[in-house]
């Protein structure tokens, strides 16, 4: 029954690209955080929206970030004050919003002898953080105080520490609740739906020639708008048009370790020894999260981005650096996972000196909207729109912003605990109590390891648009990056759940569990040991 539902409604979407084709205001290329805020805020003042997306929903950047729903710290350093007021007051409003999928993280850098930025500067920088978010905190703790707030760090030379908050989410699921909140506005949104080229009319883009990946099927749609939100990969569709290329995609690797293996109740934040950039050591999900590196990626755009062997080195000499007690090894590594940033390219040196400003621009009736910030994504998608007014006669909205979501209904508290009430309410907003009703003997409980219930693993097969088990496995759920082997071993426990919600007869699961094992051994296992470089400190 679930299985035919989830077919039908794919089905629908794509009969009404053919019996709406010349009837959307909007076309939104790109299923990530940016175009999902763009149909959202679309949506919700009136527009006919269709977004479409090549691969499926977060598959690029926005299921590969840090995690973090941050004010821009180190952007005070640079003199963006204004980048870091809007993504302070921003991550204020998503942890009042979407509690339970964005919340509070603490954050603890040590201060030590002879190393910057030093207590001071340091200090000044989060008093002005502070002001921003209208907020004041003790932030300077001494060394005793400190190693009860981080006990395993390295205490030589060791003065003290400095705390303070900013907050995490799970980014993937972030798309999936705005898309999700975008949908009962009435957008339709559709995955596996390539945009094969642009239709124009007077050498102004006019529509997109779309191609379902699934079945090769090719249809046409009309758009008042078409808008480019396709993050690092939309200089593809500019260069259609005979644009210049403007973006420099930047790569960003990370590890997940046990968090028995490293333990860090604070996020532990420090400047590498290596070349000074910020690195983040923080609880995400029931493991230990290590990220970023900042590189510049010179590989294939269309292929999955995956973590170098100097990365994996460059990460864990930050771990033996901090940590130098815990002797972490590979053999400690979960899994890794590395994300493309969309940056524009002002031909800085150093990656990490671009700027992570948002750009706009309008060529041949293309609207390209790329680069910014997770944390900015509803004030993007409002820009974006503000430059789409020019172009829709008669639409007057008012584009100041507004409560991201809708209030969810309250959840029967008999079966869960509070984490899980807010867990439950925070991924899926009102549609939380549907998911709770969906759960089936045990489905309650954790799925060993981490913070999923086995019940999100149903809800996703049988309602989420999953199309492939590595949709299910490393976005619905981040299981492929929370367990040893990608979830290798609970994979059999996972098809009893979801091979009947999703239709799939056994030849099907097992092509699926084929294709996702290579995907996750190629892309998001250690590479060959012997390629990684030495990291550690030799006498």
């Amino acid at each position: 029954m679930q299985a035919a539902k989830k077919s039908a409604a794919r089905a629908e979407i794509i009969a009404s690209l053919e019996n709406e084709k010349k009837n959307w205001d909007l076309v939104i290329i790109g299923g990530g955080i940016t175009g999902a805020g763009i149909l959202l805020e679309a949506a919700r003042r009136g527009l006919k929206v269709l977004l479409v997306e090549q691969k499926d929903f977060a598959w690029g950047t926005s299921s590969r970030s840090s995690k973090l729903v941050h004010g821009g710290l180190r952007y005070i350093k640079e003199g963006k004050f204004s980048l870091t007021r809007d993504s302070v007051r921003e991550r204020e409003n998503l942890m009042q919003e979407a509690e339970g999928l964005v919340d509070v993280q603490s954050f603890a850098f040590a201060d030590y002898r002879n190393r910057k930025p030093g207590r001071w500067m340091f200090s000044l920088g989060l008093a002005i953080y502070d002001s921003m978010a209208g907020q004041r905190m003790r932030h300077y703790f001494s060394s005793q105080e400190f190693l009860m707030l981080a006990p395993h760090i390295d205490r030589t030379g060791l003065l003290g520490g400095m705390c303070y908050h900013d907050a995490k989410t799970d980014d993937a699921r972030l798309v999936m609740r705005v898309l999700q909140e975008a949908q009962m506005n009435g957008a339709s949104a559709i995955n596996y739906m390539a945009a094969q080229k642009l239709l124009y009319v007077d050498n102004q883009a006019s529509g997109v020639v779309l191609r379902n990946m699934l079945n090769g099927e090719i249809s046409e749609v009309g758009a008042k708008v078409v808008i480019n939100a396709t993050g690092a990969w939309a200089d593809g569709l500019r260069q259609q048009q005979g644009a210049p290329a403007k973006l420099r995609p930047l790569r960003g690797s990370h590890l997940t370790i046990p968090a028995w293996r490293l333990p860090v109740a604070q996020a532990i934040s420090l400047m590498h020894p290596l070349d000074g950039r910020p690195v983040f050591m923080y609880p995400w999900e029931g493991v230990t999260l290590v990220g970023t590196t900042d590189v510049d990626h010179h590989a294939d755009m269309q292929a999955e981005a995956s973590i170098t062997a100097e990365e994996v080195s460059y990460l864990m000499a930050a771990i033996e650096y901090q940590f130098p007690s815990l002797q972490i090894t590979l053999d400690d590594v979960i899994a890794t996972y590395a994300g493309v940033r969309p940056v524009i390219d002002t031909g800085k040196t150093d990656p990490s000196k671009e700027g992570r400003d948002h750009a706009v621009w309008l060529e041949k009736g293309l609207l390209t909207v790329t680069g910014g910030k997770l944390t900015t994504f509803r004030l993007i998608a409002l820009d974006a729109l503000r430059h789409v007014l020019p172009l829709l006669p008669g639409w007057k909205p008012d584009l100041r912003p507004t409560a991201l979501f809708a209030k969810p209904p309250a959840l029967p508290g008999h079966a869960l605990n509070l984490n899980q009430k807010k867990r439950l309410l925070g991924h899926y907003g009102q549609q939380a109590i549907m998911v709770l009703a969906a759960a089936q003997a045990g489905e309650l409980e954790s799925v060993p390891g981490t913070n999923c219930m086995w019940v999100e693993l149903r809800w996703a097969a049988a309602q989420e648009a999953v199309e492939h088990l590595e949709d299910l496995m490393l976005r619905r759920t981040r299981l492929g990056l929370l367990l040893r082997q990608g979830g290798l071993m609970l994979l059999p426990k996972i098809r009893a759940i979801c091979q009947p919600e999703l239709g799939w007869d056994d030849a099907r699961w097992e092509q699926e569990e084929l294709a996702y094992l290579q995907l996750w051994n190629k892309n998001y296992a250690l590479p060959d040991r012997d390629s990684i470089p030495e990291w550690r400190k030799t006498a």
